[in-house]
């Protein structure tokens, strides 16, 4: 794999650029010419003299230099052989056109093993690739018509379907692109090498990503590590959030799309901001490119009528934001701006009266952005231009855009409708330094999601632990063998010992005391509720004696415990191992309430003591644990320290842990602790344990 974006600099910023191929090939010298490209175009065709008016060359030999780029649109096997060539050659790396490859299955899969071995260290990105455009430096690599234009600073776009990317190129948002990049089947270049490389370039200002799987996990996190040193902030929509999503992932560009929710995980530690459409991601982008990540989540909204007021503050509701209130002090500010009747209010409603006004609406626009919002809305829909006159308008915006420069406050222009906000005006806002948002629902969910990415980048997490392939073969450790080792790494866990005999029970229930818990212990028994293996709250010697005889063929040994009596709430802490994004932590609601209640909230490995706090309390759980209605408060800090003692006995077990589950970790009331009254272990290997 190509680690560095400057690797990719003769690629992405040509000079020179080969063509191999016929239709596809005439496209993109078309597409180029269009953009402005003035590099030199070097059409290689082995029967054709021209093409596009340029004269061809028959084969690489015949080139005048290494090309810094080369479009290869020639069949699968003849892709292989003008590979090879152009690697012997010097070229700077090409875009693999054809189709055929692992995407087909595994006589494909073979074919692209191949194109590695003749490609060597030359870059490429595909096969079954559209391309890319670079609009800054006016290079398009593409075969088909777009709709973009040539940019002096803009956003990257990285996709991994051509169709997509063509999709994206026709928007009418005033979306600047500086780099439209598609990856195809990955094969060398992907998502990680084309985050760094387009890092490499100063004038691209975000990176949005269309991710159907990530391939590569470590490189990955290495790209974001670099995104976000660098404060350039990444904006994900994936694929795959369905079990069918899924599978049409796999089928469509052989990428493995893991568990969506382990994925949201690795996502947000990576920092990455994620959305869940393509109106969300070109807002979200559009909103980066013109204020950056936001330093926090208070917004405010004007318009001059109650009901847009009415309508931002209901949405606001179930997005991550906080329509704060103003102050006494801004909004008596703010009053003095507006008629008589007026309230100042977040939002407001300024009311009409002062439409078209200049001076009038830029004094109570001032007074809003005043008030030290991370970002203020101005709700405006513009007239269409085929029935209606367009008077008026414009005063709005100059007005917001005249207060939002003289006070370098963050505005947006946000339309109700996607469609009542042109280009024409979109562009004239995004060229004076306020967003063009279209569509309230899609605006917040920007304005959220460049929260998201300030506070990302913000803080430096951890590394994550990415672990080698597990070892064939896999044995389960009995509950006694699991606890034990979880006690080593500073699980507490209740007293107790295994008995052979009914007596050998009775025996250790009357050493530690009464009441106690009874359970059939063995490495097949994974799940001793349902088979009728535990007995709880045993209060004598002769209900021990009864318990264990009855016990006895269920299981290997019988584990006496002593019962955990002063539990304020349970939780589950679970350890797995996603086959695409490698080890995460499940916290969640414990007991009978795991299935039924279906509470969770998933972290990377290794995960910290703020975030493992955070996510239990942000648990339904948690709130007995705060002391829900007056009850006694759960010691937090007892279950934040065995969610890290789990942790550290998973990243102490060398990428050998399958699974884990502690269930339920039992809370004490505050001071008293936390105890592991079961759990579950399983390693990779041969045999078992009892």
């Amino acid at each position: 794999m190509v680690g560095k974006g400057s690797d990719l600099v003769r690629l992405l910023r040509p000079r020179s650029v080969a063509l191999f191929g016929g239709r596809a090939c005439a496209e993109v010298i078309r597409q180029c010419r269009r953009i402005g490209y003035a590099g030199e175009l070097w059409p290689v065709h082995p029967t054709r003299d021209t093409l596009e008016g340029l004269t061809t060359y028959r084969d690489v030999a015949a080139l005048p230099a290494a090309p810094d780029a080369a479009f290869v649109a020639v069949n699968r096997e003849a892709t292989l052989e003008v590979v090879a060539a152009l690697a012997a050659h010097g070229t700077g790396g090409a875009v693999c056109y054809a189709s055929g490859f692992a995407e087909v299955g595994a006589e494909g899969a073979a074919l692209q093993e191949r194109l590695k071995t003749a490609a060597g260290a030359m870059p490429y990105f595909g096969p079954n690739c559209h391309g890319f455009i670079n609009y800054l430096d006016r290079v398009a690599l593409w075969p088909e018509q777009q709709g973009g234009v040539a940019r002096e600073r803009g956003v990257a776009l990285i996709t991994q379907s051509g169709n997509i990317a063509l999709n994206l190129t026709m928007q009418r948002r005033a979306l600047p692109i500086a780099y439209l990049v598609t990856l195809g089947n990955q094969a060398m270049l992907g998502l990680a090498e084309t985050i760094e490389a387009v890092l490499a370039d100063s004038r691209v200002t975000a990176i949005g990503l269309h991710i159907e799987g990530i391939a590569d996990p470590a490189a990955f996190w290495r790209a974001s590590e670099s995104a976000r040193a660098r404060g350039v902030p990444l904006v994900a929509l994936k694929t795959g959030r369905s079990e069918l999503g899924a599978q049409l992932a796999l089928s469509h560009t052989a990428s493995l799309a893991g568990a969506d929710a382990v994925a949201n995980a690795f996502l947000h530690r990576a920092g990455v901001a994620r959305v869940y459409s393509f109106p969300a991601l070109l807002e979200t982008l559009k909103l980066l490119h013109v204020h950056g990540p936001l330093p926090g989540r208070d917004i405010a909204s004007m318009s001059c009528s109650g009901g847009e007021a009415a309508l931002i503050a209901d949405a606001v509701t179930g997005h991550d934001l906080n329509m704060r209130p103003l102050t006494g002090e801004q909004a008596e500010r703010v009053a003095k701006t507006l008629p008589a009747f007026g309230v100042a209010t977040n939002p407001l409603d300024y009311h009409n009266f002062t439409w078209g006004d200049p001076a009038a609406l830029t004094a109570t626009f001032s007074a809003m952005l005043s008030a030290g919002f991370d970002l203020t809305f101005l709700v405006l829909d513009f007239p269409r231009r085929d029935r209606c006159a367009e008077a008026g308008y414009d005063v709005a915006a100059t007005a917001l855009a005249n207060a939002s420069r003289a006070l370098k406050a963050r505005a947006a222009v946000v339309s109700t409708l996607a469609e009542t906000l042109p280009e024409k005006e979109a562009e004239a806002l995004l060229a004076a330094g306020v967003a063009p948002l279209a569509g309230i629902d899609d605006a917040l969910t920007a304005a959220a999601a460049a929260a998201d990415a300030g506070a990302a980048l913000a803080v430096r997490p951890p590394a994550l632990a990415f672990w080698p392939p597990p070892a064939p073969g896999s044995r389960l450790l009995s509950e006694w063998q699991a606890k034990r080792a979880l006690a080593e790494a500073g699980v507490r866990v209740p007293e107790g010992a295994l008995a052979r005999t009914p007596d050998e029970a009775v025996a250790i229930a009357e050493r530690i005391s009464y009441p106690v818990v009874v359970k059939a212990s063995g490495a097949k028994l994974a799940h001793k509720t349902e088979l009728g293996a535990v007995r709880l709250n045993v209060r004598s010697a002769s209900d021990v004696r009864a318990a264990a005889t009855a016990l006895a063929g269920l299981g290997d040994r019988i584990l006496v415990e002593a019962m955990v009596t002063d539990a304020v709430a349970e939780l589950i802490i679970g350890i797995a191992r996603d086959p695409a994004l490698g080890p995460y932590l499940v916290l969640g609601s414990g007991g009978v309430l795991v299935e039924l209640v279906a509470d969770r909230r998933i972290l990377m490995l290794p995960a910290t003591a703020e975030e493992i706090r955070a996510a239990i309390r942000a648990l339904r759980v948690g709130r007995l644990i705060d002391g829900h209605r007056g009850r006694p408060p759960g010691d937090l800090a007892a279950a934040v320290d065995s969610v890290l003692a789990v942790q550290r006995y998973a990243l102490a077990s060398g990428g050998q842990l399958l699974e884990l589950d502690v269930n339920p970790l039992i809370v004490c009331s505050a001071g008293l602790g936390a105890i592991a009254a079961d759990a579950l272990v399983r390693l990779a290997g041969g045999g078992h344990h009892v």
